[in-house]
């Protein structure tokens, strides 16, 4: 004869400890006292999480201080934490007097396009990101000064009187 065991031995969980469980509690404890969570009791009677005014949302943003390196000066430059590398460029325009155009913003060693986000590419508070001008641009400058010189000698005449 064949036994079978019960229904309660074959449906309980084998994973259940307490072990698991208080340090599960642990972490929500952590969680919710590094956030701070407001609670507020509803009418009927329920539990939910505050509401925040568009006023404090609008007080959250968090703002960065990013340090630029042009290779010989340092600028500090405080910008919201979820700005892209093209407003970046924007505010150290109004700096360098570089036009947005000719820079290039190199982070961690890579160039970074006007579009991506400070905070996805992983800018932090005092980062460091060094501003270099573009090679082209600072090339034809170089061209239009030398030819602006070159037309500024006045000719000079064969014939004397």
């Amino acid at each position: 004869m064949v036994k079978i065991p019960s229904p309660r031995r074959l449906f309980r969980s084998r994973s259940r400890s307490t072990a698991t469980s208080v340090g599960s509690a642990d972490i929500c404890a952590m969680v919710a006292e590094h956030e701070k969570i407001e609670w507020e009791v509803r009418p009927g009677g329920m539990l939910v999480q505050k509401r925040r005014s568009p006023e404090e949302d609008a007080a959250a943003v968090e703002y960065i201080l990013v340090r630029v390196s042009t290779g010989w000066q340092w600028h500090d430059v405080s910008i919201d934490a979820t700005a892209t590398f093209g407003d970046l460029k924007v505010m150290l325009s109004l700096v360098t007097g570089l036009w947005p155009r000719e820079q290039r913003l190199l982070y961690r060693g890579k160039e970074r396009d006007d579009c991506e986000h400070l905070h996805m590419v992983g800018v932090q508070d005092k980062d460091k990101v060094l501003l270099l001008e573009d090679p082209a641009i600072k090339e034809r400058k170089l061209r239009s000064t030398t030819l602006a010189q070159l037309m500024g000698v006045p000719c000079h005449s064969f014939i004397q009187v």
